[in-house]
């Protein structure tokens, strides 16, 4: 049976910067949204919250769903990615507790728009689809079971 990664990203927007993490991949920087891979028993927005937590220290619920992707990698590993955003009043300091998480970075849209570093095609992606304002609340999205609460 076929069964694709679920994962979750966040942008994380304040006074007009994006939140970025920064990774060493191949000796190389590379820049994503937090993210990262859904874990048993836990909701979507669970492990989105999860994951901001481990990857900048920031505590926050998402309070939209932006979009969902799904990707085929160039190793043909597919994904399907939940995109959530988080609005903060300023611009906060970070806290990386995942050692994978070298820094994260404050910068403009055309910045992460411009990059050559980006993780994935998604992590642009994801900031067009940001930008579009098409935007829905979270209770489009339900977890079903005792084992959710």
């Amino acid at each position: 049976m076929f069964k694709p990664n679920v994962t979750v990203a966040t942008i994380v927007h304040a006074e007009g910067k994006f939140l970025v993490v920064e990774e060493w991949i191949n000796d190389k920087p590379t820049w994503n949204q937090p993210a990262g891979h859904l874990e048993a028993n836990e909701t979507l927005l669970q492990a989105a919250e999860r994951e901001l937590l481990e990857e900048t220290g920031i505590q926050a619920t998402p309070t939209q769903l932006i979009q969902i992707h799904q990707w085929i990698a160039p190793d043909s590993t597919q994904f399907i990615r939940f995109l959530f955003a988080v609005e903060l009043d300023a611009i906060c300091e970070t806290h990386p507790q995942d050692s994978d998480i070298a820094c994260c970075h404050w910068v403009d849209a055309q910045d992460i728009l411009e990059s050559d570093c980006l993780r994935s095609p998604l992590v642009a992606e994801s900031l067009r689809c940001f930008q579009t304002g098409n935007h829905y609340p979270l209770d489009i999205l339900s977890a079903y079971g005792s084992h959710y609460q």
